[in-house]
C-alpha cells in the first residue's frame, strides 16, 4: 500500500533544481541551449511532465536563469550569495529551498528530490521512479543509475616515482566475460530522491536505505565543460520526441528570409559587380498557394541588392529589405497588420535572424541552417535552403491543399 493510498492524501514531494548563474567550466552553463530549449528549462518542464511532484522549484542567484525558470513554469527561489559560491554544496541549496517551500505552504515537506540541470537528457519517470522508490519501495533515499559493464582502471605511484595502473573492479589475471562479472551501476547525477525528515538530520543526500533506480545509459551525459554541451546538442535529436511540424490551425502568417533560405547562399558576380541569384521553382508554387489560402506571406532580409525586391514582385508578397534590424520591421509589420506574432512562421538560416526567432512562435531554420540557429529552431526542414525549404514549409501548412489545381 502506497503512502498516498494510507493517508487519502497526496504526499508533498519538492523538486529542487539547483542552478546558480556561476560556472567556470561552461560559463552560462544552465541557461546554454539544447534542442532549441535553456538547460534549466529542459529540467523544468520533464519534472512538471512527471506525476509523483507537488512542487517544482528552481533556486537561483541569476536573473537570466530565473527568466527562464519562470517561463517554463517553475517557481523560483532565490538563493543567497554565501549559498551560491563555487565551494556551495547542492545540499545547501536544498535545505535552503526547503526552508523555504515550508514558510510559503506552511506544511512540511515529506519527500525533496534533487534534480540537476547538468543531465539534458533527464525523463519524467526517471523523476517518478525515485520518488516511488522512497514513497512506494520504503528506501530512505534513491538516485538514478544506469549499469556499467566497463573494466575499471586506477593509476597509483611507485616509490621510484612512476605510475602503474591496477585492476578497480576485476582482477587483472583473469578477465571474465561479461555475462560472468557481477553488474556495476554508475551514478547518473541526474535524480535524487530523499525522505526530508532523513536529509535535514544527515545533511547528505545519502542516507538509511538507499535504493538505486535503473535508467538507460544512452541518456547517460553530465555537462561538465564546453565538449559536453557540443555532444549533447549533437545527440539531442536522438533523443528528441518525434519533431512537431506546424499546421494551418498554428500558423496564422510566413515570414521568409531570402538569403540562404530562398537561395543557397551563394552569389554570382559579373564583371561589372552585377549579382545574380539562384531560386527553386517550387518555392514560388508553395508561396502562390500560402497566398491562395489566404496566409499572409512577408519576404524579410537585411540584402539591399535589387533583386530581393524583384523576387518579391515576381512572387507578388510584400518585402521589407535593406533593414539592420529585422525583429524591429517585424514587429511593425504584425502590428500594422493585426498579426500576433505568436502564430507566425519565421524562415531564417543565419544568426542575424535569431532577434526574430526570438519574437515568433515557430521560429524555423532549413536544414544547412548555422548550428546556432539549427539549435534555436522550433521546426527545421528537411530541405537545404534554395532546394524547395519553402515549399515544404507549406506543405506543412496547406497538406492536400497544396496539391489542389
Amino acid at each position: 500500500m502506497t503512502n498516498r493510498q494510507q493517508t487519502g492524501r497526496r504526499p508533498s514531494v519538492l523538486v529542487v533544481i539547483p542552478a546558480r548563474g556561476g560556472s567556470k567550466g561552461v560559463p552560462g552553463k544552465n541557461t546554454a541551449q539544447v534542442g532549441g530549449e535553456p538547460l534549466v528549462a529542459r529540467t523544468v518542464l520533464a519534472c512538471l511532465a512527471a506525476e509523483r511532484p507537488t512542487r517544482v522549484v528552481v533556486s537561483t542567484d541569476d536573473a537570466a536563469v530565473t527568466a527562464a525558470a519562470r517561463a517554463a513554469g517553475a517557481t523560483v527561489v532565490p538563493r543567497p550569495a554565501e549559498l551560491s559560491g563555487d565551494t556551495a554544496s547542492s545540499e545547501s541549496a536544498l535545505l535552503h529551498a526547503m526552508d523555504a517551500v515550508e514558510l510559503l505552504d506552511a506544511a512540511p515537506v515529506e519527500v525533496v528530490v534533487l534534480v540537476q540541470c547538468t543531465s539534458p537528457f533527464l525523463t519524467p519517470e526517471e523523476v517518478d521512479g525515485v520518488i516511488a522508490a522512497v514513497l512506494e519501495d520504503g528506501a530512505d533515499s534513491a538516485f538514478t543509475a544506469a549499469p556499467f559493464h566497463g573494466f575499471l582502471w586506477r593509476e597509483r605511484p611507485t616509490p621510484d616515482g612512476r605510475r602503474v595502473g591496477h585492476g578497480v573492479n576485476h582482477d587483472e589475471a583473469r578477465r571474465p566475460r561479461r555475462q560472468d562479472r557481477q553488474e556495476d551501476l554508475l551514478e547518473t547525477g541526474a535524480a535524487y530522491a530523499m525522505r526530508a525528515g532523513g536529509f535535514r538530520a544527515a545533511g547528505h543526500r545519502f542516507f538509511g536505505r538507499t535504493a538505486l533506480v535503473r535508467t538507460d545509459p544512452a541518456r547517460v551525459l553530465e555537462i561538465d565543460e564546453p565538449a559536453d554541451l557540443a555532444r549533447a546538442r549533437a545527440l539531442e535529436p536522438l533523443f528528441a520526441d518525434p519533431p512537431r511540424r506546424p499546421s494551418r490551425e498554428d500558423v496564422d502568417a510566413v515570414v521568409l528570409d531570402f538569403d540562404g533560405t530562398q537561395t543557397d547562399d551563394r552569389v554570382w558576380i559579373d564583371a561589372e559587380g552585377h549579382e545574380t541569384v539562384a531560386v527553386h521553382r517550387g518555392d514560388g508554387l508553395g508561396v502562390a498557394r500560402m497566398r491562395r489560402a489566404g496566409l499572409p506571406v512577408l519576404l524579410l532580409s537585411t540584402e539591399t541588392n535589387p533583386v530581393v525586391a524583384a523576387r518579391a514582385r515576381k512572387l507578388g508578397i510584400p518585402v521589407v529589405h535593406g533593414v539592420d534590424r529585422k525583429d524591429r520591421a517585424l514587429t511593425l509589420w504584425a502590428e500594422e497588420h493585426g498579426i500576433d506574432l505568436g502564430r507566425v512562421l519565421y524562415l531564417g538560416n543565419d544568426v542575424n535572424d535569431l532577434p526574430c526567432f526570438d519574437l515568433v512562435g515557430w521560429p524555423t531554420a532549413v536544414a544547412d541552417a548555422q548550428p546556432e540557429v539549427l539549435d534555436r529552431a522550433r521546426a527545421v526542414t528537411a530541405r537545404r535552403g534554395g532546394f524547395g525549404a519553402v515549399r515544404e514549409i507549406a506543405a506543412w501548412l496547406l497538406g492536400k491543399e497544396l496539391l489542389t489545381p
